[in-house]
């Protein structure tokens, strides 16, 4: 539940975030770009509890986060950079359930045509969310006690 919690607060900022980076984001009535950006953080807790949940299997423990190795940090984000790569070049191209284009403003990845904000979302935030899940567990531990 942790890692649900703060994917979804961290998401969520970082999607409104980078809102103005893709076309018609900014022509949008407010409550249309929050519905856009609220199904996209949905969709960015599934796939980071996708991640944590392939780590978890692999490591065989669901509390690989407390005490992770950088391996399994790596994992973790790879898997998200993996699959928004997909889903980036997906819906760029009109492939994906929903289609986005970028603005000019969005950097590219060289030789790609992925934004690289999306990416990064992808480096950063995994690791936030690790960050805020053992502070988390480790403070209602010392409540506990």
């Amino acid at each position: 539940m942790n890692v649900a919690a703060f994917a979804l607060l961290l998401n969520f900022a970082w999607e409104i975030l980078q809102a103005p980076l893709f076309v018609g984001m900014a022509e949008m009535p407010h409550a249309q770009v929050t519905k856009a950006c609220l199904q996209a953080t949905v969709g960015d807790a599934v796939i980071m509890l996708l991640a944590y949940g392939v780590v978890a299997v692999v490591v065989r423990s669901r509390s690989w986060i407390l005490a992770s190795k950088g391996w399994q940090l790596s994992l973790f984000v790879a898997i998200g950079v993996s699959i928004t790569a997909v889903i980036e070049w997906l819906a760029t191209r009109g492939y994906w359930m929903a289609s986005w284009n970028y603005l000019p403003t969005m950097p590219l990845v060289p030789g790609t045509d992925i934004g690289l904000v999306p990416l990064l979302q992808w480096i950063v935030l995994p690791l936030l969310t690790v960050w805020f899940v053992r502070r988390q567990l480790a403070h209602c531990a010392q409540a506990a006690n």
